[in-house]
């Protein structure tokens, strides 16, 4: 397997996916979100919505995808075995201490009433962890089946090309339309009254993290091209910049009805979650691949930031729920 050399690039963009996701969850107190928050500011801001839907359509994706890169590699160095014990510990402890945290808190501190079971254990935003250990163990099952065959190094492999990518698109955009018919995005269910997941978003994110699996062996990310990938990351930016003029002006212009959106929407989803996966990927690796001491501190507390912020930021804003400052105005975007 490849040499087990620190991929500076990997953690620098750890930490810039953990900070959007901060700054997602505390935006979603004072914008049009679709999701569940439990600070809810009456005036909403226009602006942080499609800040919200250009985020959810690649960070938690590109969070699988780095995942299962690296998951291949932690099998492989230390088996079957200490690979399942390492994956309960490093995602199933946080999930239990923190649904365990989060009982009264809910109940005393947000004003819930919890009358059914299966919605006692809501973990929030670890079902990413919850994903994550599914995945993870089904990984070590599929590794069982084929008797811990070792995975076959092919850092020489051909690379994926435009069309493979533009194939892979299409066919998530599919999966994830035919899914949304019965489950539509931000519909969160509690399975077995501990699992939560919103199917909606399954298709992308299982997708996301084959690929990484699959990227390992074949040393994708440090063998993808860089021009190939800054044309990927601008196909990316642009389907963005796209939904913020859309959202913000033009859909007042050229409205899309629902048979419409259900179509355009995961098709422009699925290309701009490709095209930020690839090029960021390739941007921090060209750009941004060395690390000083605040870079290992943020490193190091990476997991913790993501695990644990919503216990610093949702009773910041609990406390100042009452200023007289609303956010830039009125939401009347599309989100």
């Amino acid at each position: 397997m490849q040499t087990e050399t620190r991929l500076f690039y990997i953690d620098n963009l750890r930490v810039a996916l953990t900070i959007l996701v901060i700054a997602h969850h505390v935006g979603q107190a004072y914008g049009p979100t679709g999701g569940y928050w439990p600070v809810q500011e009456a005036a909403r801001a226009a602006l942080l919505g499609p800040f919200f839907t250009v985020n959810r359509s690649f960070f938690m994706s590109l969070f699988f995808m780095i995942s299962g890169y690296f998951m291949v590699a932690a099998y492989e160095h230390g088996g079957p075995g200490a690979f399942i014990r390492s994956r309960l510990t490093r995602l199933g402890v946080p999930f239990l201490v923190y649904a365990a945290i989060m009982i009264p808190l809910r109940i005393f501190m947000f004003g819930e009433h919890i009358t059914r079971w299966n919605d006692l254990i809501n973990a929030q935003h670890l079902w990413y962890i919850q994903h994550l250990l599914l995945f993870s163990l089904g990984y070590a099952a599929w590794r069982w089946i084929r008797r811990n065959k070792p995975a076959a190094q092919k850092a020489g492999a051909r690379l994926p090309g435009t069309l493979a990518i533009l194939a892979f698109a299409v066919v998530l955009a599919a999966a994830s339309a035919l899914v949304r018919l019965w489950s539509p995005i931000d519909r969160w269910m509690n399975l077995l009254g501990f699992f939560r997941v919103a199917f909606a978003d399954v298709p992308r994110d299982l997708g996301f993290f084959i690929i990484g699996a699959v990227a390992f062996p074949r040393a994708w990310f440090t063998r993808y091209p860089a021009r190939s990938g800054y044309v990927w990351l601008g196909v990316g930016v642009g389907a963005a910049a796209l939904w913020y003029a859309y959202s913000l002006w033009l859909h007042a212009l050229v409205p899309l009805g629902a048979t419409a959106m259900g179509i355009v929407y995961p098709l422009w989803e699925a290309i701009l979650c490709c095209g930020m996966c690839i090029g960021l990927v390739v941007l921090f690796r060209e750009t941004l691949n060395s690390q000083g001491r605040l870079g290992r501190l943020l490193a190091a507390n990476q997991y913790a930031a993501y695990v644990w912020h919503p216990l610093l930021i949702v009773p910041l804003q609990l406390a100042i729920l009452g200023m007289q400052s609303p956010p830039f105005h009125e939401s009347r975007a599309v989100t």
